[in-house]
């Protein structure tokens, strides 16, 4: 019986539609096997913290070095552009080397000792804590950030920085963009020593199913559609023995526009929405899809404003025709509501290209199950639903039928933000801040939720279906979703691992006894 050929995979340019050259062929079930094998051999020689470090900082080196063909490839099969590429090259390898020093540092550890006390009753063993990886890790490439969020990103950052090796499955999107960065990464663990096998690559639909579901794999990160996250974690929760599932699937990303922030800068804030939801042609995880603005006139002038920038804006392409159709599709039937207007129509901006705009509706339509719930969804490009309410009472029936989001954004007036006046606004400014806190993983004041800033306090995550956990994919704790904690009980000294010596010969930040070690 012939077997049938690999089905090739080719690197197609949005800006026409046209392929561009065969990259790759689609992984069988073998070679995701071989793969995942190779990876889980790998986890050895991971083991050893320096040379962790040593590796994300030599891969940050070589992304630099090779930064122009990246940058090229990367736009050929995105369209995002030079300029938005170039910096988010500069936050991929800005992220590597925050994670060395996060290897370097040591505290992700969380090194816990408690020395035995015969005095306490009960009395307490000895007991020592720490954390140690899971395993090899699937991480599952973004469509819209071909470089921070896909195959040297975050997820595969903060996986190597656990200890933990990495199988890619490469976004269709960009799968040429994906080999390279991937021959770089394996080239980086050859310079310090690490088998290449640390970093491996498939691609094809099925193969990121039969990666989830293979054995050694033992946690898996994604970013992407509700649709496609939600199978894989279904898979990853079917398996025979489940598995985490980190995944980044959808988020409306509320704004709520105060009636005295509109009356003091209507104008400043109908310019910074126009930018937030127009900026890389609305394919942010974060863009504002869903804004509550007064009715009357400090409403109207916020509407003026947004209406003269988003008409402004140029028509920009689509990472691919599937989701420019979505979004074409997605836009006609919201616009055809009733009560729905579009003060600026999105739609195609010629044959591969949308152009932005905006819809508004009543909020009292939305604060109740009917017809309109698809605009309390995602529409993936650059559209935003402004829904405008009466009184305080709407906004909160509103946010009270949204579900989880990444991000939550206030506008609010100075008395509002200040939190206390004669007026009772400062009151109202808490009160929002209480409302919208249980909807989203990071609240902004006063700003706009595109660009996630990666720093130790970021968090970006947020309640399903921004996330199917409680873990973040952005800043420092990242690595924690990599990691299970180990706790052991009178141990003999010899059989401990180094970290939980008592003399601490990694120099790690510790918790003795209930106190930090040396504090």
């Amino acid at each position: 019986m012939a077997t049938a050929a690999a089905a090739p995979v080719w690197s197609v340019d949005p800006r026409t539609g046209k392929r561009r050259e065969q990259v790759a062929v689609e992984a069988t079930a073998t070679e995701v096997d071989q793969t995942v094998r190779a990876a889980h051999e790998a986890r050895a020689a991971l083991a050893d913290r320096p040379v962790r470090a040593a590796l994300l900082r030599r891969a940050a080196e070589l992304l630099d070095e090779a930064g122009e063909a990246v940058i090229e490839a990367a736009d050929a099969e995105t369209a995002l552009g030079p300029g938005r590429l170039t910096g988010e090259l500069s936050r991929t390898t800005y992220q590597l080397r925050a994670f060395a020093d996060t290897v370097a540092e040591g505290a992700f550890l969380d090194v816990l000792i408690d020395h035995a006390d015969p005095a306490l009753a009960p009395p307490r063993p000895d007991l020592r804590r720490y954390k140690i990886p899971l395993g090899a890790v699937a991480v599952y490439s973004a469509s819209n950030f071909p470089l921070a969020f896909s195959v040297p990103g975050g997820d595969t950052a903060s996986a190597l920085a656990a200890g933990c090796p990495v199988v890619v499955k490469a976004h269709p999107d960009h799968p040429a963009t994906s080999e390279l960065c991937a021959a770089l990464l394996r080239r980086a663990a050859a310079d310090v020593g690490l088998p290449e096998s640390v970093v491996g690559l498939v691609h094809g639909f099925q193969a990121g199913l039969d990666l989830v579901r293979h054995p050694l794999i033992r946690a898996a990160g994604f970013t992407g559609s509700v649709r496609g996250g939600r199978a894989l974690y279904d898979a990853a929760a079917a398996r025979p023995q489940p598995i985490p599932f980190h995944g980044e699937l959808g988020s409306l990303n509320p704004v709520v526009i105060t009636e005295a922030a509109a009356e003091e800068r209507a104008e400043a804030i109908g310019a910074g929405l126009a930018g937030s939801m127009t900026l890389g042609v609305g394919q942010f995880c974060v863009k504002p899809g869903l804004v509550l603005a007064p009715e009357g006139e400090a409403g109207d002038r916020l509407l003026t404003a947004l209406t003269a920038a988003v008409s402004d804006t140029e028509a920009g392409v689509l990472l691919d025709r599937r989701m420019r159709e979505a979004f074409l599709d997605g836009v006609r039937s919201r616009a055809e509501l009733p009560g729905v207007q579009a003060p600026v129509t999105p739609g195609p901006g010629g044959t591969h290209t949308v152009s932005a705009g905006f819809l508004t509706v009543p909020a009292a339509h939305l604060t109740e199950e009917g017809p309109h719930d698809v605009l309390l969804e995602e529409c993936f490009g650059p559209v935003t639903v402004v829904a405008r309410y009466a009184d305080d009472a709407e906004v909160g029936a509103v946010l009270a039928r949204l579900p989880g989001n990444l991000s939550a954004t206030l506008q609010l007036g100075d008395a509002e933000s200040a939190g206390t006046d004669d007026t009772g606004r400062g009151a109202r400014g808490a009160r929002l801040l209480a409302e919208v806190t249980p909807l989203a993983g990071r609240v902004v004041v006063n700003g706009w939720p595109t660009g996630v800033a990666v720093a130790p306090a970021q968090h970006h995550g947020g309640p399903y279906p921004a996330t199917t956990s409680t873990s973040t994919s952005v800043g420092g704790t990242a690595v924690e979703r990599w990691l299970r904690p180990v706790a052991y009980q009178d141990t003999p000294p010899a059989l401990l691992p180094p970290e939980l010596h008592d003399d601490n010969p990694l120099g790690l930040p510790r918790r003795v006894d209930g106190r930090p070690e040396g504090g």
